[in-house]
């Protein structure tokens, strides 16, 4: 990339000023760009009164139990996000492509301001009106002091509201006692179990959801996963890759059956140089993704998405690796303690629900008339699914 001044100029940082300081209504969208910037986006939230939103590769910016933040946002975000980027009159856009510009600001609604090192990318998402090319950190350290503090703090105020009860609904998701176990108790435990400077590898699929909704990142953890959500079994080639790099570092990687099964060989490697990543395989025997996706987004009913079943734990130990299996979640906890007690490699295949589905945090709509269409197209397992969809409509008004 060819280098740029790291600082706009100073008529262009009082343009990008007086719009921010005019709103009323301020989120802000970070990415993987303003992960070396998490204290000055901090201090530009409590500026402004305004929630961060989190695309997913900038899930680190700020430690999820941050009072500023109301986690991710598009199809594996969270309500609370939506909402603040729905309802802002100015909007912030900081060291991202966020690509799925649905779930931006509808154009016209918010006056933009976007900060990226790169000025290809300016506009390139979402119209702006003052765009400041430079690193994220240095041009916040220039931008905040022509900044002023907002007295009326309502807007972050109702976003961290919304978030609470967000967390909540989340926290009984994850604490769930029903079989089939559902996937989310699986991510939930991992919390427990998790340094404050883990570097989590993340899959593409159903899984992503799971985990980018339930592991909360806190201390000075790392995540990593594929950008566009489009390259699968990416979970365990990360993981190797951050273990040989950190070696003094907690390796966990998350993923789905589907993608471990294109790459079963590299536990092999993983065993060979005695790596001391935690694998949790989240295992519903199918492409859930695709599954999902010719529900919700076509109408159709499920087609093709059925895996092999393969006993994980099994073939961990083969390779010469503990395998563990949870599938119970009353002795889940129990399991994984035991797991992460090894001092080298392990992995945890947790059997889960296929049917449990990985709903947006609100869905449109469309969505939804789609949903019903394949349901009514004959989807195989269309009751359960229907009793499971309904059982967490229930669990979110209780």
């Amino acid at each position: 990339m060819p280098r740029y001044a790291t600082v706009p100029p100073q008529a262009e940082l009082q343009r990008a000023a007086d719009i921010i300081n005019a709103g009323t209504k301020v989120p802000i969208l970070v990415d993987r760009g303003a992960l070396p910037a998490r204290d000055e986006v901090t201090q530009l939230a409590e500026t402004v009164a305004g929630p961060v939103v989190k695309a997913l590769l900038g899930k680190a910016v700020l430690p999820d139990d941050s009072p500023y933040t109301t986690g991710c946002t598009g199809l594996l975000g969270t309500a609370p996000s939506e909402d603040a980027l729905e309802s802002c009159d100015t909007f912030l856009m900081i060291g991202t492509n966020f690509p799925y510009v649905e779930f931006l600001p509808k154009p016209g609604r918010a006056k933009t301001v976007q900060i990226d090192v790169d000025p290809a990318r300016i506009g390139l998402r979402h119209p702006v009106e003052v765009g400041l090319v430079g690193d994220a950190k240095k041009v916040l350290q220039a931008l905040l002091p022509l900044l002023r503090r907002k007295s009326d703090r309502s807007f972050l105020e109702q976003a961290q509201k919304n978030m609470k009860e967000w967390m909540q609904l989340q926290e009984k998701r994850g604490t769930r006692t029903d079989r089939p176990m559902k996937p989310e108790v699986a991510t939930y435990i991992l919390n427990k179990f998790l340094a404050d400077d883990a570097i989590i590898a993340c899959d593409c699929g159903t899984v992503t959801t799971w985990a980018a909704r339930h592991v909360l990142i806190r201390g000075t953890m790392q995540w990593a996963v594929s950008g566009t959500l489009a390259t699968m079994v990416e979970g365990i080639p990360y993981a190797i890759g951050a273990a040989v790099a950190y070696p003094n570092r907690q390796v966990v990687a998350v993923v789905g059956d589907g993608g471990f099964t294109m790459l079963m060989g590299e536990l092999a490697t993983v065993r060979k140089y005695n790596l001391p990543i935690k694998v949790m395989i989240i295992k519903n025997n199918a492409l859930g993704e695709i599954k999902w996706e010719q529900l919700v987004m076509e109408g159709n009913p499920e087609y093709g998405i059925e895996l092999q079943p393969i006993d994980f734990a099994q073939y961990a130990q083969a390779c010469g690796i503990p395998g563990f299996t949870i599938d119970d979640p009353t002795k889940a906890e129990a399991v994984v303690r035991e797991a992460f007690l090894q001092p080298g490699p392990a992995l945890i295949q947790a059997v889960v629900d296929p049917n449990e589905p990985p709903l947006p945090g609100k869905i449109t709509t469309q969505q939804a008339i789609k949903f019903a269409e394949a349901l009514l197209k004959g989807e195989p397992d269309r009751f359960t699914i229907i009793k499971d969809v309904l059982g967490d409509r229930v669990r979110e008004v209780v």
